[in-house]
C-alpha cells in the first residue's frame, strides 16, 4: 500500500519567494524524549505563492542565518526536500535542507 510518507513534494510548487521570519533550535530526541542537545535549526519561511503559509525547514548542524530583526528576509535553500505526513486526521509537511542563504547569495 502506498504510504504518504514515501511521496516527495515538488519544491517548485512552493513558489520562488520564501521569506525567512524566524529561526529556532531543533533538539535531538532519544527514546522519544527531547534532550538538551541542539541537532540543528528550524528556519521558518512564509511562502509568498501560498498566501504566506508557513513552512519550517530543518537544517542539521550549526546555525547558518539569524532571524531577521525587522520582519523578513528573502532566502533560498540548498538541497530542499519536502514530505507530507498524516497526524491524526491532518496532512502535515516536513522539510529539510542542507543550506540556506539570502536570495541572490550563495547557499552555505
Amino acid at each position: 500500500m502506498l504510504n504518504i510518507r514515501d511521496l516527495k513534494i515538488d519544491i517548485s510548487s512552493l513558489g520562488s519567494k520564501m521569506l525567512l521570519t524566524d529561526v529556532q533550535p531543533a533538539y535531538e530526541y532519544k527514546d522519544g524524549k527531547r534532550t538538551d542537545n541542539i541537532a540543528g535549526y528550524r528556519y521558518e519561511v512564509a511562502l509568498a505563492s501560498h498566501n504566506l503559509d508557513k513552512l519550517n525547514v530543518r537544517i542539521d548542524g550549526k546555525q547558518l542565518m539569524d532571524a531577521p530583526q525587522d520582519g523578513f528576509a528573502m532566502v533560498v535553500f540548498d538541497g530542499l526536500e519536502v514530505r507530507a505526513y498524516q497526524r491524526d486526521d491532518q496532512i502535515c509537511f516536513a522539510a529539510k535542507a542542507t543550506g540556506i542563504a539570502p536570495a541572490g547569495g550563495k547557499t552555505t
